[in-house]
């Protein structure tokens, strides 16, 4: 489940829905979403996860346990 690892990631790194919200240029309402699995996450909103938490997108889709 995609929304568990970026929930676990956002707080690993002390960060709200909202601070993640703001670098990916969306809404906390929108971001809420993509963590209670209430949405898809478009790939390019991915690649700025994997990007900014410095893993894979392969990890964060839970196609590995290796960040």
């Amino acid at each position: 489940m995609v929304f568990v690892r970026l929930k676990n990631l956002r707080e690993d790194h002390d960060l709200s829905q909202n601070d993640i919200a703001k670098y990916l240029n969306i809404s906390q309402r929108t971001y809420s979403y993509y963590e209670t699995g209430g949405r898809d996450i478009p790939i390019q909103i991915l690649i700025k996860l994997a990007d900014y938490y410095n893993t894979s997108i392969d990890y964060l889709v839970n196609r590995t346990n290796s960040k």
